[in-house]
């Protein structure tokens, strides 16, 4: 199991996201371990793909709204963050179109996802938690 406790920000909404991001980058990465042929395996990237695409979005989103609420003072740099790696999921959406569902590019997009992933919600979302903790409310 990749998700960790201490990733926890103790906001119910941002956490179950988070949760759900780290499930599917999870379950992406087993199948691409897995002995399964190589059309098997692109189902599955397409269906992250998708995922992705979709769901980095709406969790931004949700996100970014509840920075504003809480007034966090960092959020526009926040927010550079989140576009920057939603245009670097565009641009290998647009890698795969052009060049195929080819093994090494996967891999280079599984482990940007996950260091992403982990570098993101660790470092960056922490600092979400630690004003709403100096705020002294509830999240």
């Amino acid at each position: 199991m990749m998700w960790k406790d201490k990733y926890t920000l103790g906001v119910e909404m941002i956490d179950q996201q988070h949760m759900e991001l780290f499930e599917r980058v999870e379950s992406f990465l087993l199948v691409l371990r897995s002995k399964e042929p190589w059309e098997r395996k692109v189902e599955k990237v397409k269906e992250t793909l998708e995922f992705m695409k979709e769901y980095v979005v709406k969790h931004f989103h949700d996100e970014e709204c509840y920075q504003r609420k809480m007034g966090f003072p960092d959020c526009d740099r926040h927010c550079e963050i989140h576009a920057e790696f939603t245009a670097e999921v565009q641009g290998f959406v647009q890698l795969f179109e052009e060049q195929g569902y080819e093994e090494p590019l996967v891999q280079k997009f599984a482990g940007k996802l996950l260091a992403w992933l982990i570098n993101h919600v660790a470092a960056t979302d922490q600092k979400i938690a630690d004003h709403v903790h100096r705020l002294g409310v509830e999240a």
